[in-house]
């Protein structure tokens, strides 16, 4: 059948599409901006007749009908791979559940472990040839589709065609059921401006890279901060290789720093897998040629990463112990994020040659509940914390104080090392702290700076 004919035979309202959801189902709305927005609100219109249908989404940058409608989860069951701001105030009213992963296992969940009864998501219009294009969202989608058992489209034809690596497309003959949307503007994640500390963080990291170097970045005004840096600076030929393709990027290309040309992977292409940010960066990636969209099982392979020489990774996280366990995904048992494909990169990065990874933080924050200001090096992690990265896996950590490379290092040489990056009014108290726990060592190789 020709594509045409066969959209049109598939064509449907989301109230009707929505009909095929049974009690019990498990339904998928994808990650980021493939969220569906009409199916999920003609979903939550039939709530009264549905009961125990378990949703799974992830990093969700609009209001879920679903929840908004459900406030008891009498009917829905909402559970994130990802939280979004959004989804940390609905888990902190007990509206949501996280679902643990490391990123680049996302795929393979779909394919060897989970069950998929329903897949609606958004997608652009489609072209010529019966394909409709993954657009800003390649993590899982394909995994995603070939698991599920009905396959629904919205289209939003706002969503920008993507230049594609692999598995970033579905044929017409594969779908079920297309509705078309509202076409409503995609939501946007401003770059979040960066402060004197961090750039003073972002100043330590740029010493450690060198032309020709393929840079990595993850959320937050850190790695912003970096890739301000780099724009403005005298690199060149650098590359992209990233999960999360953000604003700094672009800021870099328009600078002329990334070229992808010295890349011995993917050569003359900046490989991502999925994509949020400003409404420029959207129109910076429609059709770039530069750009590849690739599923996370490719981009956040450490193997993969293993191949690309002299590849910087760097992200950002919540608070780490003098033993080099991390946690970047929660404040105690609260849940704040997810793991995500930080520990993927850090993995990556240290087996590239002449790679680097590096996790960096501001060595205070501010106490919203007390006001009162504590660091981010402790002794040991809070009750109930989540380790993200663990110690056998901590390379360089930075902070306004400095670096310090744990890789390879033993317990008392990590103590001394994170304790002089740490703020001088916790260093005593972080030596009591390793005194306690048996792993301190005073050696002339340490200087507590008090500056």
């Amino acid at each position: 059948m020709v594509p045409t004919q066969e959209y049109k035979t598939k064509l449907v309202s989301a109230e009707q599409a929505v009909k095929i959801v049974k009690s019990g189902d498990w339904v998928d709305y994808n990650f980021a901006l493939a969220q569906p927005i009409l199916l999920d609100k003609a979903l939550a219109e039939r709530k009264d007749e549905l009961w125990d249908v378990k949703v799974r989404g992830g990093l969700m940058l609009s209001p879920l009908r679903i929840v908004e409608l459900d406030p008891n989860r009498e009917h829905f069951c909402y559970n994130s791979w990802h939280f979004s701001g959004y989804e940390r105030l609905l888990n902190a009213q007990g509206l949501c559940n996280y679902i643990p992963m490391i990123y680049r296992n996302l795929p393979l969940f779909y394919r060897k472990s989970l069950e998929v009864d329903v897949a609606m998501f958004t997608v652009p219009q489609m072209d010529a040839d019966g394909y409709f294009n993954f657009s800003l969202t390649n993590s899982a989608t394909k995994a995603l589709t070939d698991q599920a058992k009905t396959i629904i489209l919205e289209i939003n034809e706002n969503l920008p065609i993507v230049a594609g690596g692999r598995e970033n497309s579905i044929h017409i003959s594969e779908v079920d059921y297309i509705v078309e949307g509202d076409n409503t503007e995609l939501p946007v994640i401003n770059p979040i401006k960066a402060s004197e500390t961090d750039e003073k963080i972002a100043q330590y990291i740029m010493r450690e890279i060198s032309d020709g170097a393929t840079i990595q970045l993850g959320v937050g005004a850190l790695p912003n901060a970096v890739g301000t840096m780099i724009a403005g600076s005298d690199l060149k030929n650098l590359g992209l290789h990233t999960e999360m393709l953000v604003d700094a990027y672009m800021m870099m290309s328009r600078a002329g720093k990334i070229t992808n040309q010295l890349k011995n992977r993917n050569k003359g292409q900046g490989v991502f897998s999925f994509c949020a940010g400003s409404k420029e960066l959207y129109e910076w990636v429609k059709g770039n040629p530069e750009l590849s969209s690739y599923p996370i099982d490719y981009t956040n392979d450490p193997h993969v990463m293993a191949q690309i020489d002299n590849l910087v990774t760097i992200n950002n996280c919540v608070e780490i112990d003098i033993f080099g366990q991390v946690t970047s995904e929660t404040s105690g048992s609260r849940q704040i994020s997810g793991t995500g494909g930080q520990l993927d990169f850090l993995t990556g990065g240290y087996l590239s040659s002449g790679g680097k990874s590096f996790i960096c933080f501001t060595s205070t924050f501010k106490d919203k509940k007390t006001g009162l200001v504590r660091s981010r090096i402790l002794p040991s992690l809070p009750e109930s914390s989540i380790v993200t990265n663990p110690r056998t896996h901590a390379h360089y950590f930075v902070t306004e104080w400095g670096i310090a490379d744990l890789a390879g290092r033993s317990t008392w040489e990590r103590a001394e090392r994170l304790i002089n990056i740490a703020h001088p009014g916790f260093r005593e108290e972080l030596i009591c702290g390793a005194e306690r726990l048996g792993i301190w060592r005073r050696t002339n190789k340490l200087h507590l700076s008090d500056d």
